[in-house]
């Protein structure tokens, strides 16, 4: 990331707005906003623990409630919400953590919640090989709620479903009553 180029650009762009982005008040501005979209967008390193399955357990994992907070590619305003993340352990178990981690990853970046929801649970179907994965994530969007229809609190949902928890309407069924379980 360029983040001299970027500060440059919140210049241009504060005088495209009509503002002096050398008053005493957005003299430092442009390197907040620049530093600050640096941080949204770069993913945190990690590695994704996998343990063996050794136990053979063989029922649904969920984390609920994952805070979850992106950037819309389209107007570059935050959505934010919570992600529910599951899966169905087939020869590896993951480290618990991994999972915000997952989402974390994606989130950082320009996103749309829909594609967000969908490279989640790739991921791990991917790296886990799990029987199943669900993912579902209820997210405010800014650019609904501070522009064109201003509607706050509107919240959208998005699911994506691999393996067992997409084909076998039992499993299926209890992902979503565990996801919206209190």
């Amino acid at each position: 990331m360029d983040v001299e180029a970027a500060q440059q650009a919140v210049t241009d762009l504060l005088k495209a707005l009509g503002k002096d982005p050398y008053s005493v008040h957005l003299a430092d501005t442009p390197r907040r906003v620049a530093e600050a979209y640096a941080e949204m967008l770069t993913p945190r390193a990690f590695t994704m623990t996998t343990f063996p399955n050794d136990e053979g357990y063989d029922e649904l994992v969920l984390a609920r409630s994952i805070p979850v907070q992106s950037l819309c590619e389209h107007h570059m305003l935050p959505f934010h919400g919570v992600a529910h993340v599951g899966y169905l352990p087939g020869e590896r178990i993951l480290g618990l953590s991994k999972l915000a981690r997952v989402v974390e990853m994606f989130a950082r970046d320009l996103q749309v919640q829909e594609r967000l929801t969908q490279q989640v649970a790739d991921c791990l179907q991917d790296r886990l090989r799990p029987l199943g994965v669900g993912v579902v994530i209820e997210a405010e969007h800014m650019c609904m709620a501070h522009r064109g229809v201003r509607v706050s609190g509107s919240r959208a949902v998005t699911s994506a479903l691999k393996g067992v928890l997409r084909t076998n309407p039992a499993s299926r069924q209890e992902f979503f009553t565990l996801v919206h379980a209190a």
